[in-house]
């Protein structure tokens, strides 16, 4: 039996939509949340709906800011947060980001690495599913 362990402090490392959507939800369930933001974004939404911010990538630019595993653990480290959500997209299915936070000590809320790692390609999750692929 897995044992789950509980969070009192997340960080989303996405931006826009998907990290408002949650932000809210994490704030729904009582956890103190905290946001990344690229310089780009400075005035973007999603930094107001969190307890605190903290930019990343200075310099990088937006997307390499928000691909930076280093700059995201960083971060979450400096944060002191238990768990980090990765959002949709960016580094949400990168298993070097997902081993990163384990050896962090911070949860990765998302697929294990063994699971990021096998949808490396695209498809390779057609052979992991039972059946024939579809045609």
């Amino acid at each position: 039996m897995v044992q789950m362990r509980r969070f009192t402090k997340i960080m989303v490392a996405n931006r826009g939509e998907i990290a408002i959507r949650v932000l809210r939800a994490a704030n729904e369930l009582g956890l103190a949340t905290v946001a990344v933001f690229a310089e780009e974004d400075k005035l973007a939404l999603h930094r107001f709906k969190a307890d605190e911010t903290y930019l990343v990538g200075h310099g990088l630019g937006a997307i390499k800011a928000y691909l930076s595993i280093d700059e995201m653990i960083r971060v979450a480290l400096l944060a002191k947060v238990d768990a980090i959500h990765p959002g949709y997209g960016f580094l949400s299915e990168n298993p070097d980001f997902a081993d990163a936070c384990a050896r962090a000590g911070i949860v990765f809320i998302g697929p294990r690495p063994r699971s990021c790692a096998a949808w490396a390609t695209r498809s390779r999750p057609v052979r992991l599913r039972s059946g024939p692929a579809p045609r």
